[in-house]
């Protein structure tokens, strides 16, 4: 085990994302090169940092230390520039769990009116618990919930209240871990203990693992959702470059 992996696994997310505001600038400074590159803030490294908790999801060469990214946010980065309109349209935003290699990049933009919450993150405005968020009917143009659904009592109910807060035309995307080998969501009750969600939902703070049909999980709560297989928009040479996973998708969520 690196020592990477071992803070990973063993200081509190609030705790470590207040360190890692600290290492970005020196780390970037060391792994400088020009093998690889991360798109958000086209800072280019000899090689990437290593990433996981445990050996369900440990893996190498996968986290930028410029901006501390990894293969799905660089996948997400990509496509906010490259197919839509996020970063010159007006636009309300609703940022749940706010991921450090965006939230600054994304506080300032002038096109939009940012806001950021979380259950316990010391970088986000607002701390609420995503099944009764406190925030009005219909309100949002766009959000962003990423990696957060695993970690949930009732993921329906936070869907649900997604697409309540969500403006009629808005959009957002949800990405959770997804067990592609796994037709349904995998979700036991005997499943209970630390060591036992490691085992079968991948983390030991995950109370269920994703399957295929997270798509319609999504539907159910009224979204109309796209299951976009973007990585096939590069070519091998730009997933080496960028440090792509390729069964990353991008689950895109509309309300009409």
């Amino acid at each position: 085990m690196t020592l990477f992996h071992f803070l990973l696994r063993n200081i509190p997310r609030p705790v470590l994302i207040k360190i890692s505001l600290l290492c970005q600038r020196p780390l970037a400074l060391y792994y400088a090169g020009g093998a690889y590159e991360d798109p958000i803030s086209g800072q280019f490294f000899r090689k990437f940092l290593p990433y996981g908790q445990n050996k369900y999801t440990r893996r190498n060469n996968v986290l930028s230390p410029g901006t501390f990214s990894l293969e799905r946010h660089r996948l997400m980065w990509l496509f906010l520039k490259k197919e839509t309109d996020f970063f010159t349209r007006n636009a309300h935003v609703l940022h749940i769990a706010p991921e450090q290699c965006f939230y600054k990049k994304f506080r300032r933009l002038g096109n939009i009116t940012y806001l950021t919450a979380d259950y316990n993150s010391p970088i986000a405005d607002m701390h609420f618990d995503l099944h009764n968020a406190p925030l009005e009917d219909n309100l949002f143009d766009v959000i962003f919930c990423n990696h957060v659904l695993e970690h949930v009592e009732n993921d329906m109910k936070c869907m649900q209240e997604l697409y309540r807060i969500m403006k009629p035309g808005g959009w957002g995307i949800f990405q959770v871990p997804i067990d592609t080998n796994r037709e349904k969501t995998l979700e036991d009750p005997a499943i209970n203990t630390p060591g036992l969600r490691e085992q079968y939902y991948w983390q030991k703070d995950h109370v269920r693992l994703y399957g295929n049909d997270y798509k319609e999980r999504l539907e159910s709560a009224g979204f109309y959702v796209e299951k976009i297989d973007y990585i096939r928009k590069f070519s091998k040479q730009e997933i080496e470059r960028f440090r792509l996973a390729s069964d990353e998708h991008i689950y895109l969520c509309r309300k009409h």
